[in-house]
This record gives structure tokens, sequence and C-alpha cells, in this order.
């Protein structure tokens, strides 16, 4: 699949963990899976660690052990455990390895501790002010970073664990761009759901 990605013109690919049989997806597990996709990879490869979804989070010492793979650089880490992500970027400092948040709900958390920017499903609706807390952060300006992070959270939580892809759909539509419809199993949400994203939205001042 890294192939197929790559000669449609990806510059990276972003790997998920296997967690199919989670039971054994232990470190030398996913070192040997990780090691095999990135030697085989004609593009470099992200970890993608998502336990919400997976019920799986790499452990920290694989991703160590990984991090020294010339073709691995760097992981999108969506746990929302900024401890965890500290130590990741302090236990791989001096490789040429990256730390990305995986969500907008703790951006501001990942900049602190040394994550170098974000994969987020919130950039899809309000990729702007996402690069101004970036460039906030850049500044020094923690103050006005932390004000806008604080307008980022509720929306955040509505477009992701609250109401998912339906609301984040929905999102985009109230943003001018174009959400279209879910796929099956998913739907769509319900008129009272829908009132109640957007208020999320109308009172962090976004509508």
């Amino acid at each position: 699949m890294t192939t197929n990605m790559a000669e449609a013109g990806a510059d990276a690919v972003m790997v998920v963990t296997p967690c199919y049989y989670r039971g054994q997806m232990n470190s030398a597990s996913l070192i040997h899976h990780y090691t095999k996709v990135a030697d085989t990879s004609p593009v470099p490869v992200i970890l993608y660690s998502v336990p919400a979804n997976t019920g799986l989070d790499i452990p920290i010492d694989a991703i160590v052990k990984l991090s020294a793979h010339p073709n691995i650089i760097g992981m999108k880490d969506s746990g929302g455990d900024v401890t965890r992500i500290g130590l990741i970027i302090h236990k791989t400092k001096g490789m040429d390895f990256q730390v990305l948040s995986g969500s907008a709900g703790f951006l501001l958390g990942g900049y602190i501790v040394g994550a170098v920017g974000g994969v987020c499903a919130l950039a899809n609706v309000l990729g702007e002010p996402l690069c101004n807390l970036q460039n906030l952060c850049s500044l020094g300006q923690w103050e006005k970073a932390r004000e806008l992070q604080y307008r980022l959270i509720e929306p955040n939580i509505a477009v992701t664990r609250k109401y998912g892809i339906p609301g984040l759909k929905q999102a985009m539509q109230w943003f001018g761009y174009n959400g279209g419809n879910c796929r099956s199993p998913l739907q769509p949400l319900t008129e009272e759901q829908t009132k109640e994203l957007r208020k999320d939205f109308v009172s962090n001042d976004w509508l």
C-alpha cells in the first residue's frame, strides 16, 4: 500500500497500529511490523497511535527503537496524554524524529513539551485559527495562545469524540466547505444534535 500511495504522489505515509489481535501487539511485534513497513516503503513513514479507535498505544520503548530507523521520521500521537508526548520527545531527542499532536484539544500542550505541529480533525473547519496557535507559540505569546486554545476545546470535542465524522461534516458545511454525506453505517446528526453542535461553535465565537 505504501508503494501505491507513493505512486499517487504521497510524500510520506502515516501508518496506524495493527490492532485486531491487540493482545499480541507488544513492543516486539510492533517493532517488527513497522520495521518491515519502513524497510519496503519508498517514502518516509510516520507512526500513528490512536488508542481511542484501536485500544492500543505504541509502547514508548518501541517508539524509541523505531525512531532510529532512517525511514521512520516521526509520529502522530492522538492519545491526549501530554505527559506521554513529552516523554516520547525527551526519549527521542537527538534522533531525526518529530512528534505531532493528534488533536486540537491538546495542541498547545503538545507545543509546550516540544511537538512540532499537529494533525487535527478540527483543522478541516478551523484551519486558520490552528495555524495562528502555532504562530503564537513560535513567538512566545503564551497568554494569547492559551486564550485561543480555550476556544478550540469544545468545538474539537464536538467534532471528535462527541459527534465524530457526522459532526465534522456538518460543521464543514457551516464554514463553506462541502462535507458531503457520511458513509454507512454512520448516520447524519439528528436535529437536536445539530443544535448542540452549533452551540459549541457559537459559544466560542466561531459562528
